[in-house]
């Protein structure tokens, strides 16, 4: 709800502040006194074009001010504001203010935190509707028509936005998974031919240490095997070095006995055939150990060989190969796997659509019926605002899959026909503003209310009518307010008098200075007021009494 503005230097305007109340509010005062300027004002607080022929002549900038109380709005509008960094806490008053200056810049504030303008205009749509001859907004604008159908029909859109979700996410797996099927079979040959070359070539985690060791040993045999046989046959056979030393130890001992220096050789000579004995036992060891065989130190350099040559092809250690290729294995069966999975997604994703469909479906069998139904409760409003020969008309229509979503598979738009066999278009092409301003007060009457703004403003919506016709407007717009607030500029003493509150908008001139006022009227002002606008400059006792009975009569 609308609870204060403050207006300086807006072009009569040098300085105003006004405060609102809920329920029906009306503006008057004579032509020309400047009610649009105070509509151009709210406008550019709710963050409309800047334009710097408002800023007042001499004046470096203007300012607006407009307080709010936001009640249902409060929440929304709060995350709207922290999507763009600002920080509002929740119950305290709402704050909209921008700055205009002569050369044109502007600035704005949201609770004294910069802000943008776009920022505004979307805080200000949630808080207030402006219902003029050149609006473009509010029941205007076909966005917002089937969220209001569906209010007025109580129409279920969860269970449609829910299976929607459901539908968008199978469908969005199954592509996934087709994307991940389609560039991996790209590589099932590669990886099939890999797959098989390394299990075939079975490589081992330490292989590679354990052949080159083999292969160097072998090297070693092969240069040292001349060596080798020359030392075993010095050693060995009936004529080597330890066969004399056991025949020399053998007759040693037999003499040994006749002198103790005999004795001391032979043990001497023992210790040698001893320690010759083991060196003949190492000597055969290392020839085993380094024994060469041509054929198996081929096999072992072949295999080594390509066993490096296979990592440095996979770009991986010789001692990962093992790992590479279950790596490579498990890709490959994932990719089979994925496969045969397609099958299973595309059943999940056509049972999420059939069910999508078919909630889509009840709900467009809901709004046929709540369309029917708003029709009909707009038809019986159109007669006492002088539309009797203007017809309204619900149109929903199918949406192509292209714009299937969380609200269905339908548009909603409004439309009306205005004479007698003329065809069906969009309000905005209605060509009268006091029709469409009439128009739309039917509409809102019809829908009661249900999902607009707090604080909605008719500007001018008795323009052309009188009497009864008048008289109608005013009990509607009561009737709106009793559960927001209405505010309207009328010309129209019956709408007037309805008001629960009444300001007064008038114009004076000093010299060369003309300046815009707007005062609150007290019941005998309000009385004034009310004679004025029936009889004209000269208030009439007549006017006066006329006056009384529209006030006694609300």
């Amino acid at each position: 709800m609308l609870t204060a503005l403050s207006i300086r230097n807006i072009v009569l305007i040098e300085a105003l502040d006004l405060e609102f109340d809920s329920g029906l509010g009306v503006l008057t005062g004579e032509t020309g006194a400047g009610k649009s300027i105070l509509l151009d004002s709210l406008g550019l607080a709710l963050g409309m074009r800047a334009d710097s022929g408002l800023v007042r002549g001499g004046a470096a900038q203007a300012s607006v001010t407009a307080t709010f109380e936001p009640g249902d709005a409060g929440a929304p509008i709060i995350a709207l504001a922290g999507e763009s960094g600002l920080e509002l806490e929740p119950g305290e008053p709402l704050l909209i203010r921008r700055i205009l200056k002569a050369d044109g810049g502007s600035r704005a504030f949201l609770n004294d935190q910069p802000c943008s303008a776009a920022l505004l205009r979307e805080v200000g749509a949630a808080l207030i509707e402006i219902h003029g001859q050149h609006d473009d907004r509010g029941l205007l604008n076909p966005a917002g028509h089937r969220a209001l159908l569906d209010t007025f029909g109580r129409c279920d859109t969860g269970a449609v936005a829910h299976a929607y979700q459901a539908w968008r996410g199978a469908a969005d797996a199954l592509e996934k998974a087709r994307e991940e099927v389609e560039n991996a079979a790209r590589d099932r040959d590669y990886l099939t031919h890999v797959v098989a070359e390394l299990n075939n070539f079975a490589p081992q985690p330490g292989e590679e240490a354990e052949l080159a060791e083999e292969r160097a040993t072998m090297q070693k045999g092969e240069k040292l095997g001349e060596d080798l046989t020359v030392i075993t046959e010095l050693l060995g056979g009936s004529d080597g070095g330890l066969s004399q030393l056991r025949q020399a130890a053998r007759r040693l001992d037999r003499i040994a006995p006749d002198h103790e220096l005999l004795a001391n050789a032979l043990s001497a000579l023992d210790r040698a055939v001893i320690e010759a004995s083991e060196a003949e036992e190492a000597m055969e060891r290392a020839g085993e150990a380094l024994s060469y065989d041509p054929q198996r130190l081929e096999d072992v350099e072949t295999r080594l060989f390509d066993l490096r040559a296979l990592a440095r092809k996979h770009q991986v250690q010789p001692d990962d190969l093992a790992a590479l290729a279950e790596e490579l294995a498990a890709k490959l069966a994932r990719i089979e796997a994925g496969e045969g999975g397609l099958a299973a997604l595309e059943k999940a994703t056509a049972l999420a659509r059939s069910d999508y469909e078919a909630a889509a479906k009840t709900l467009s069998e809901q709004r046929a019926k709540a369309a029917a139904q708003l029709d009909s409760a707009v038809a019986g409003e159109l007669a006492p605002l002088k539309l009797d020969a203007a017809r309204f008309q619900t149109q929903v229509e199918a949406l192509p899959e292209s714009q299937w979503g969380e609200r269905g598979m339908d548009r909603v738009e409004f439309l009306i026909s205005t004479n007698p066999g003329a065809p069906f278009a969009p309000l905005t092409k209605i060509a009268s503003g006091g029709e469409l301003s009439r128009f739309i007060l039917a509409l809102k009457v019809a829908l009661a209310e249900k999902g607009g703004a707090q604080t909605m403003i008719f500007d001018e919506i008795d323009r052309g009518v009188g009497g009864a016709v008048a008289s109608a407007i005013g009990e509607r717009l009561a009737r709106l307010a009793e559960n927001g607030q209405v505010i309207v500029v009328t010309h129209s003493p019956q709408v007037a008098a309805r008001g629960g509150s009444h300001m007064m908008i008038s114009k004076s001139s000093e010299g060369t200075v003309t300046r815009t006022d707007v005062r609150p009227l007290d019941d005998g002002g309000r009385r004034e007021e009310i004679a004025r606008m029936l009889s004209g400059a000269d208030i009439t006792a007549e006017a006066r009494a006329q006056a009384d009975r529209l006030l006694e009569g609300v």
